[in-house]
Order: structure tokens, then sequence, then C-alpha cells
């Protein structure tokens, strides 16, 4: 019998995130799945072995990531959740070296599951969040003359 998304983000979750088992991104994770907002850049994230691969720099980056559920709301094959990710910036990602800082941000994923595994999903974390935490320079916006005020 197919899981259900709500068991399937649940595992998702624990297992992939929390106990980084590869394993269950093969089981988890459609061969022909997508992941939209989660890498560097923006093209998706194609497929388990591409997911795998950003999985790894992750932990690599984070290698004790934790993340909380603080809400799911399941709706037919798709499900809403709020999540808060945790951990120690010991790997030189995110574009910048290791910091040993401890960082904590939120994001809400929205997926759809078929025949028992995740098919799409749709990221968005507080990216900027991050890098503050992180002390990463930023970039300053230009100042447009039809945005600035003339007096």
């Amino acid at each position: 019998m197919a899981l259900d998304v709500k068991t399937i983000v649940l595992r998702w979750f624990d297992e992939v995130w929390n106990q980084g088992r590869e394993e269950s991104v093969d089981e988890l994770f459609s061969a022909d799945g997508v992941a939209y907002g989660i890498g560097e850049t923006d093209p998706a994230v194609r497929g388990p072995k591409e997911f795998k691969a950003f999985l790894r720099t992750m932990r690599s980056t984070l290698p004790d990531v934790h993340v909380t559920i603080e809400d799911l709301i399941v709706a037919g094959d798709k499900a809403v959740v709020r999540i808060i990710l945790a951990g120690t910036h010991k790997g030189d990602g995110f574009g910048v070296p290791a910091t040993g800082n401890p960082v904590r941000v939120s994001g809400i994923i929205i997926v759809r599951a078929a025949d028992g595994k995740l098919v799409e999903g749709w990221n968005s974390w507080d990216q900027l969040g991050l890098l503050r935490q992180l002390g990463a320079p930023l970039a300053q916006p230009k100042q447009h003359d039809r945005f600035t005020a003339k007096g």
C-alpha cells in the first residue's frame, strides 16, 4: 500500500534530514521528483541522485542539522510544512568559511506526493537570515534615481 503524504513528510524530515539516511531519499523521493528553491542557484534539483548531493553538502556544512516541524497541513496529495532548521556552521558551505556559529532559520515547504513518494517540492526559506547569522558580507542594494526622493 502506498504511503500517504503526511506519513511521507514526517518520515522525510525525520529520516532524511534529522538522521541523514540517504537510503530514505531513494525510498521517499520519486526518480523523476523535482525540488525547487533548495540549491544555491535557480535550477531545480531533480531525482534522488541530485537531492542526495544537495543533502551531503548541507550536512557537511551543518553536520548537526535538525529540522523541527512546526505546522503540517495536508490537503489531498499536497502538504504544507512550516519548519525550523537549526544547526552549527562547521563546514565551508553557503559561500562562507566555517564560522562555528549556531544557525536557526524558518522555512515553508509545499510538497506533492504520488504513488507513495514525493514528486514535487517548493521550498521557501530565510536565506538572508541564514547569511546574517553567519556574518556573511551582504551586498548593498544599488540606489536608482527613480527610487530616491527628489527635493
